[in-house]
């Protein structure tokens, strides 16, 4: 018994590099970036892939697919490495929030709905922490922006950020149903069911 728990964290451990490269890759690609008055705003895939990690490892090890490799996305960019413990824990809720909505309401039962509810559920609670982080963190205290000021920065993040969520609310389900059919197939869907 105790055998087979150690193979099953072993398995889930090597699974979680290899989602959490995934979103660090993901993250880059393609990289658009969107100019405006008070910064950049960035298209990227990197929220697909922290879908898809709750969706195929659940809440905590999906959490922490997500949240490690939007951090170390972070880490090798000069301009976000003072971030890459908040944005830890921000793309973290993503993974976290994917997973338990579909391991505990929709029991893991795969299909394109359920995945996409999970998913659209996780997308619009990363939006809101991740604008509350740019109010507060960027807004404010980096850049002394007064509230106005900061509401505006904010405001105007809002349609890429939006925009990065849809699109991970189509695609995550569609390579999650793929992958658990796979996974099925091959008889490794007992071993990463949800936990």
């Amino acid at each position: 018994m105790n055998q087979s728990k150690n193979r099953k964290t072993v398995l889930m451990i090597c699974v979680v590099a290899v989602m959490a490269a995934l979103v660090a890759v993901g993250s880059k690609v393609p990289d658009i970036q969107i100019p405006s008055p008070l910064g950049t705003n960035r298209f990227h895939l990197g929220n697909v892939m922290c879908a898809l990690s709750g969706l195929l490892l659940g809440p905590w090890w999906g959490a922490l697919a997500a949240g490690l490799g939007s951090a170390i996305f972070d880490l090798f960019d000069p301009l976000r490495i003072m971030e890459a413990p908040i944005t830890f824990l921000t793309k973290g809720v993503y993974g976290l929030v994917a997973g338990a909505v579909f391991f505990k309401v929709f029991k893991g039962k795969s299909n394109y709905v359920n995945e996409a509810v999970a998913s659209a559920l996780a997308a619009l609670s990363y939006i809101v922490l991740y604008l509350a982080k740019s109010f507060f963190y960027n807004g404010l205290l980096l850049k002394g922006l007064s509230a106005d000021a900061a509401w505006l920065a904010v405001l105007e993040r809002v349609p890429v950020s939006a925009f990065n969520g849809i699109v991970a609310v189509i695609f995550a389900p569609i390579l999650g149903v793929a992958l658990h059919k796979a996974l099925k197939a091959a008889h490794l869907d007992s071993a990463m069911a949800g936990t």
